[in-house]
């Protein structure tokens, strides 16, 4: 039986990475941050199944127990301040959990484990101020905020800790993935969430920045399959996972307002204090290297993500 280590697994990606694994008969161990009050809401239907255990990313001992306990065969690192806007009043912190966080992962596997596979969560936040579009494994970081600076350094790390060490450690360069799972304050899930209270009458309008930024938007539960692909590989190297396709907020909201039978443009306000410090206005990522390789397909469409993540909250505020 494989044995998995996975940081950051009560998150959006840990939980869909952790019922992937389950499915192929792994024994999961999840790293747990010792929190005032629990949110176990994404793994609930999983959490008898998964084994804790406690431990900070900024801690390096208590990863290198972790490691010990849980002796993987294949660690994920998905852990980290992950919300951009945060990062801007919380630099110093971002920089900690999502850069240094990275270090002392590989550190710590490097000591404890270092015939164990490693992955690591990269962002297309990296890209940033882009060079070329769309964007590949070899598109030059240009990042636009703490958190994508510190992503880069995590990044750099990786490849560094494989070149130096010879451990097999994978960058996944993942470009905006959703799900009903997404935490509230992220773009698409506060439209959404925004729609159907506006729907039940429980909100009367929706406040929204930049309305023509463009991402490339998948479905979490598609990605996390490319994660495990990249560790079951020949030898270990990064790849971009994306959909190719780019979509504007303006889309996301109208597709979302359209599913609940209203009209977005009587309730979106666009407000000054949602716009970004420094803007990202255009990611766009190229996957052909991960579907020649990995083989990898993403299967859900940016109209099926957005009805889900629509009918997924009706169904939430009716319950």
């Amino acid at each position: 039986m494989k044995r998995t280590l996975i940081t950051g697994i009560t998150g959006q990606d840990g939980s869909y990475l952790a019922e992937l694994l389950l499915e192929k008969g792994y024994k999961v161990y999840g790293l747990k941050r010792r929190t005032s009050t629990e949110n176990h809401e994404n793994i609930k239907h999983i959490e008898n199944e998964i084994e804790f255990i406690s431990g900070d990313l900024s801690d390096l001992s208590s990863l290198i127990q972790a490691v010990k306990v849980a002796k993987p065969d294949e660690v994920y690192n998905l852990g980290a301040q992950s919300f951009v806007a945060d990062s801007w009043p919380q630099p110093v912190y971002t920089s900690e959990v999502t850069g240094l966080g990275v270090l002392n992962m590989l550190e710590a596997v490097k000591q404890a484990k270092p015939d164990a596979r490693f992955y690591q969560a990269s962002s297309s936040e990296m890209f940033g101020k882009v060079a070329e579009i769309p964007q590949t494994e070899t598109t030059p970081f240009y990042p636009r905020s703490p958190y994508g600076v510190a992503k880069v350094y995590g990044h750099w790390m990786t490849v560094n800790y494989r070149e130096s060490y010879d451990l097999f450690a994978c960058s996944g360069i993942l470009f905006n993935h959703e799900s009903p799972r997404r935490g509230i304050q992220f773009v698409t899930r506060k439209v959404t969430d925004g729609v159907v209270k506006i729907k039940l009458g429980l909100q009367k309008e929706l406040r929204l920045g930049n309305l023509d930024a463009k991402r490339d938007w998948g479905f979490a539960g598609d990605y996390v399959k490319a994660m495990w692909l990249m560790l079951q590989q020949k030898k270990p190297d990064d790849y971009v996972v994306a959909t190719g396709k780019t979509q504007t907020v303006r889309k996301l909201v109208q597709i979302a307002f359209d599913h609940a039978g209203l009209k977005w443009e009587d309730y979106v306000i666009q407000d000054q204090a949602f716009m970004r410090p420094a803007e990202v206005d255009l990611l766009l990522g190229n996957p052909e290297k991960a579907k020649k390789v990995l083989g990898w397909e993403p299967e859900v469409s940016f109209e099926e993500l957005v009805k889900m993540m629509v009918d997924h909250d009706l169904e939430k505020y009716r319950n």
